[in-house]
């Protein structure tokens, strides 16, 4: 059962705070007032409630307005899928009702407190939609949940969930409140069945509320007993969102969210053709292996992550020179002083178990080559890349000595892994918050950055070795973007010619908006760099039409993938391969993979094998709804 969708590395939402799943002890029941109006007047009670008599206090003002973010930037489809309908609604969202129509108060679900509402409807479960008070400012990132047969039970699956927080309006008390959505299920649930949320979190601390309604069945709190019901829809009942077989398209694996873990992102592939890749969800993490044997593709997974500081939740994974896996991980030292409870992250390495192995399913061994030390350090470092050497390189969104992120360089040495910073950034002139980086051609270092520049949207940058140390360079500034420009997926041709993503906010004439997705070219010329545009996202047919992911084949020829939706609700989601050809007159753009009104949920790495077959992977859909590997066949 998929907890929730990830997000990938090169995109700033995907840093948001991750907290683990932890199970609810239910405690006796207590006799409580009929309402949590009633409960209010009582001092035991009355610290759990948002009510008039509390005054909310203003936490720091948004950047910009709350937008339709597109689902392909999430993990998953935060608004139901077309082919599911609403099994269930819970009662109205009461913080806009009349004070005399419906009760105005809500319990907390943070704060160590837990409550559980009862479902009234049977079906297939595919995503939960609540709603929320907060503090004027606030945004839910995510919360701890869970589904059961009994209240606080999660015998039907259990986990963390990043949420999806939509701004709906202010109540007359001075809070906001909020819809949040969590998706990616794949549970049957019946009539009576429980849905318990807790640990809720914002980057603020202050409390978040579920929202009480006048709805029709009754809820429990852990501490305080029967309570009025929350306010939720439960949406489902339809079919897997990724196709099967589409032409040239198949799904080489479909993930069970069972042995095999669940939620993969990304892949990467070694000289014999073997691709290897992490999964998110269901538990802490794996990393696995796919080969192909006659017609069929074979999984084994490698290794299990056992969570807390040993690892959890890998980001990625490469392939070194000896054959080593590595990739970076959520783990290592807790309370490393960049956020309180946060891990600070390690690097690993995943090798074949020195033992004699007999069968094809075999463990590999695990270990962290580096723990992040604190906030200076290169908080929760991934994005790894390694060079001819063995030496690897990666980046932090974070952390650093301006806490604006850093370049980082592991080197082996006979004592061990030793961890150089190459670079921290200061979020000015020479960028921010670095989302990739490469080994480029000529040895040098090249990345982007999210933040900073000319017009604060981001650099393109090169790291150039010396005595002295590395000295940055920035190659280009991204051109400006209302809210940021998210740039991923850099990559450089034989010619030393860079490619790149970046998303940019396109501000319709009537006012509305929506993002937009950019491939651009950075050439070399007499000593400077020319940025071309290659293609950008159709505005005039889908609201966030996308680009995801990025790589280059042997021909020079781009591919990706991307899509998005029309509209923040009842979305028509589109998805698709595309290719960039270069020819005598220019780049030509194609999509040999185009789906209508159907979500192609990929991301992370995708990997090009010797006769041109491209692979990738979709974080949820298939047939278990646990996320698949996919593969476009080369035409002849």
């Amino acid at each position: 059962m998929n907890t929730q969708k990830n997000i990938p590395r090169g995109r700033i939402v995907l840093l948001a705070i991750i907290i683990f799943a932890i199970g609810v002890i239910a405690a006796p029941a207590q006799t409580v007032p009929p309402s949590a109006r009633e409960a209010a007047a009582s001092p035991q009670w009355a610290p759990r409630l948002a009510h008039p008599d509390t005054t909310p206090h203003k936490a720091p003002a948004r950047a910009h307005p709350r937008l339709c973010s597109s689902l392909l930037q999430s993990h998953g489809p935060q608004n139901p899928l077309p082919q599911d309908s609403l099994i269930y609604a819970n009662g109205p969202s009461t913080g806009l009702c009349d004070i005399q129509g419906c009760t105005v108060d809500a319990w907390t679900v943070n704060f160590g407190y837990a409550v559980t509402d009862s479902i009234g409807a049977g079906g297939n479960v595919r995503s939960f939609n609540f709603a929320f008070w907060l503090y004027p400012g606030d945004e839910v990132l995510s919360l701890d949940w869970s589904v059961g047969t009994d209240p606080f039970g999660s015998d039907l699956g259990q986990g963390t969930a990043f949420v999806t927080d939509q701004f709906v309006s202010s109540n007359q008390f001075g809070y906001e409140i909020h819809t949040g959505g969590i998706a990616g299920f794949n549970v049957n649930i019946s009539s009576g069945n429980w849905v318990t949320l807790q640990n809720a979190s914002v980057a603020s601390g202050n409390p978040v509320y579920w929202d009480e309604n006048a709805g029709p069945s009754a809820a429990q709190d852990s501490s305080v007993g029967t309570i009025p019901s929350e306010s939720f829809n439960v949406s489902g009942g339809g079919n897997a969102c990724t196709p099967e077989q589409s032409g040239n398209f198949k799904v080489v694996h479909d993930f069970s969210g069972k042995e095999d873990g669940g939620g993969p992102l990304g892949v990467v592939i070694d000289k014999a053709g073997n691709l290897y890749g992490p999964t998110q969800y269901f538990g802490t993490g794996t990393v696995f292996k796919l080969w192909e044997s006659g017609s069929a593709w074979l999984l084994n997974t490698l290794y299990n992550f056992a969570g807390g500081a040993y690892g959890a939740y890998p980001e990625g994974v490469i392939v070194g020179p000896n054959g080593i896996l590595y990739g970076g991980a959520y783990g290592g030292i807790q309370d490393c002083g960049y956020r309180n409870g946060e891990y600070c992250g390690l690097i690993f390495g995943l090798r074949p178990s020195p033992t004699v192995c007999l069968t094809a399913s075999c463990s590999w061994t695990e270990n962290a080559l580096y723990i992040f030390t604190g906030s200076t350090d290169a908080w929760a470092g991934g994005g790894l890349v390694s060079d001819q050497a063995g030496n690897l390189y990666g980046v932090s969104m974070y952390g650093g000595a301006q806490q604006q992120g850093v370049v980082f360089e592991l080197t082996p040495s006979a004592g061990g892994w030793v961890e150089s910073i190459l670079y921290n950034f200061t979020g000015g002139s020479d960028g921010g918050v670095p989302a990739t980086i490469l080994v480029g051609n000529d040895g040098n270092l090249y990345g982007l950055a999210g933040t900073g520049g000319a017009n604060a949207t981001g650099v393109v940058f090169r790291l150039t070795p010396s005595a002295n140390g590395w000295t940055e360079t920035v190659l280009s500034d991204l051109p400006y973007s209302m809210y940021g420009s998210s740039p991923h997926s850099l990559v450089q041709d034989s010619a030393g010619d860079l490619f790149g993503e970046w998303d940019y906010w396109y501000q319709e004439p009537q006012g509305s908006g929506e993002t937009l997705g950019v491939v651009f070219m950075l050439s070399p010329s007499n000593g400077s760099w020319v940025y071309t545009e290659l293609h950008r996202g159709n505005h005039q047919v889908y609201t966030n039409d996308v680009f995801v992911n990025l790589t280059l084949d042997a021909a020079g020829n781009l591919w990706g993938t991307g899509g998005g939706a029309a509209g923040c609700y009842n979305p028509v989601l589109h998805g698709y391969i595309f290719e960039l050809t270069r020819g005598s007159d220019g780049w030509q753009y194609s999509t040999p993979v185009y789906w209508n009104n159907t979500l192609f949920d990929t991301g992370g790495s995708l990997a090009l094998d010797a006769q041109g077959n491209l692979f990738g992977t979709t974080i949820d859909c298939g047939k278990y709804n646990g996320g698949t590997v996919w593969e476009l066949k080369a035409t002849q």
